[in-house]
């Protein structure tokens, strides 16, 4: 084959995979992919994955990990538990919009990259106030976790200007309600550096989020079936996530 020919199935093949990569992950805008939309079944628990507003930086981080970190700890939590569950119970939920409020339990990728609206910080506020719990998750990776936790606490602080996150102890409810997990001694699957948990008050003594600083549990989930993370971690993560999803749906 000559060098131009070459050259011409290679760039036959390069469009090919292209228009297939775009036809399956629709682009809303120059940093936000919109993914493809999954329709679950009507589950007792729908596994809620919030894609929010950004702001210069990033915009795709919301969107991490998925939909295999869904499908793979809904699987376990079908297994494992007696919630009425399957491994496609899960959607992408838009934080501005009233279905928020129709799942207890949501999940965060990338919280660094948020600079939410006006109408989501509101409905982050009603959510709050009205029971509902966020898994905030997927800080660092890049060295620039401090800074991230700073985008994030700034939307925090936005929404209830006189409440603040305070370190999670291991006696805390939430590492009891399923599995005892004994301590959260983890660390960051890309990093190794140590992770730290948060809690985030809801007004009426219990929590509203679980933050997973300098960690990436999403991650753990993602990969549980590939050999790229040891064994003891990824299970403990996976471990934490149905504790958090169980405390969601009994507090």
């Amino acid at each position: 084959m000559t060098l131009r020919k070459f050259g011409l199935v290679f760039l036959l093949v390069a469009v090919t995979v292209t228009l297939a990569y775009a036809q399956r992950y629709r682009f809303r805008g120059r940093f936000t992919p919109s993914f493809d939309q999954n329709e679950p079944p009507a589950t007792e628990f729908i596994f809620a994955r919030w894609h929010y507003g950004t702001g210069r930086f990033g915009g795709g981080g919301w969107v991490h990990d998925y939909p295999t970190a869904e499908e793979h700890i809904l699987q376990i939590m079908k297994e494992a538990t007696g919630i009425n569950v399957e491994r496609v119970s899960y959607k992408i939920v838009e934080l501005g919009s009233p279905e928020i409020f129709q799942y207890p339990f949501s999940y965060v990728s990338e919280p660094g990259e948020m600079n939410l609206t006006d109408e989501e910080v509101l409905n982050l506020r009603q959510y709050i106030n009205r029971g509902g719990f966020v898994m905030i998750d997927d800080f660092g990776g890049q060295g620039n976790e401090q800074l991230e936790m700073e985008m994030f606490r700034r939307n925090l602080l936005r929404t209830f200007p006189d409440r603040d996150m305070f370190l999670l102890d291991e006696n805390h409810p939430l590492l009891r309600n399923f599995y005892d997990i004994d301590n959260l001694n983890t660390v960051h699957p890309m990093t190794g550096v140590k992770s730290i948990f948060y809690g985030y008050p809801d007004g009426r003594g219990g929590l509203s989020m679980v933050i997973c600083f300098n960690n990436d549990v999403g991650d753990f989930w993602e990969f549980i079936d590939y050999p790229r993370y040891p064994v003891k971690p990824s299970a403990e993560a996976l471990k934490l996530g149905i504790n958090f999803v169980m405390y969601a749906m009994t507090h």
